[in-house]
């Protein structure tokens, strides 16, 4: 058999993330046309033959609902187009908070997610900082979770802090920060915090000295920017010199952007793997379309993605 060709199409919801991971790859942005009705249905309807291709389909699920059926729909299209392999590239997987049943009659969204697209036909996912890293075992197809800390060290290294010191904005994502802290041999503090409901922050208090320190926060997610901005606050007020915040998904609602406006962070970068709704004089967005693009190829070619990941450079540095 010959060498099945690459293909990648982009649904509505990331369309200039994947000109950019398209572009990088090197192959033009495959045709689609998303049909859309009057009663808000949908058809994606593939506008050249990918009978026998290797097939990438990149979108993002925030505007959690619409753009995760646009996505089972085409990923069903390409099962019924003949595809030869079906990936669905997810910068930013949707219902991933919902991760366990951490109380009476609640749905585990991320479970319900990973059976749909593999029951849509899924032969793989490539995605990047899922809210919780168990989500792979969901999933019974290849899952290749991809991780911003190559994209944000590099940055970080250019900043040239004096007292570099990280800070994790809950108990949840120590793990994550600690493996950069790592990296930088640097500290580690943790902003321990209590919720009454969904974001809304009832007390919060810092673990660790972070007096004359320039703290880095590191958190996969920022919604409504609430847990931030408090934390840069409460990181000042115990002595830190200066707060900047990296968060992977912009998913920025309800009152986000006036949050992080008036917060005292020196600023926050984040990735595209959501497209920004507005700018901000203190957001900077750095693209994961390079990342992506590799992952892709990788995935084409068999070879592995591990030099992707912090934990290998920490190997290379050690």
């Amino acid at each position: 058999m010959m060498n099945p060709s690459v293909k990648i199409f982009s649904g509505t919801g990331s369309q200039k993330l994947a000109e950019k991971i398209a572009q990088r790859f090197g192959t033009p942005l495959g045709k689609i046309n998303i049909q859309k009705f009057s009663d808000g249905e949908f058809q994606p309807i593939f506008l050249e033959s990918i009978r026998g291709d290797y097939v990438f389909l990149i979108q993002s699920t925030h505007t959690t609902s619409d753009n995760l059926m646009e996505l089972l729909l085409m990923i069903d299209a390409a099962k019924r187009a003949s595809a030869y392999k079906i990936v669905a590239v997810m910068p930013y997987y949707g219902y991933a908070r919902q991760d366990r049943k951490d109380k009476p009659r609640v749905a585990i969204g991320s479970k319900l997610v990973a059976t749909l697209l593999q029951a849509a036909g899924a032969n793989r996912v490539i995605t990047m900082d899922l809210h919780a890293p168990q989500i792979q075992a969901f999933f019974e197809i290849p899952v290749d979770h991809l991780d911003s800390s190559a994209i944000f060290i590099p940055y970080i290294e250019q900043l040239k802090l004096q007292n570099l010191c990280f800070a994790a904005p809950d108990v949840g994502s120590t793990n994550r920060v600690r493996e950069v802290a790592s990296y930088f041999n640097a500290e580690m503090v943790i902003c321990d915090k209590h919720r009454k409901r969904a974001n809304e922050i009832a007390s919060m208090v810092v673990i660790g000295d972070v007096i004359g320190k320039d703290i880095v926060l590191i958190d996969d997610i920022c919604d409504t920017g609430g847990t931030l901005a408090k934390s840069a606050a409460l990181l000042m007020e115990k002595g830190a010199r200066s707060v900047r915040a990296f968060c992977t998904h912009p998913v920025l609602s309800g009152k986000a952007y006036e949050n992080i406006d008036n917060s005292v962070l020196d600023e926050l970068v984040v990735c595209d793997t959501i497209p920004p709704k507005q700018e901000s004089k203190k957001i900077k967005v750095i693209s994961v379309a390079d990342l992506f693009a590799i992952a892709i190829r990788n995935a084409y070619e068999n070879k592995s993605i591990t030099s992707l990941f912090v934990h290998s450079q920490l190997r290379g540095r050690g």
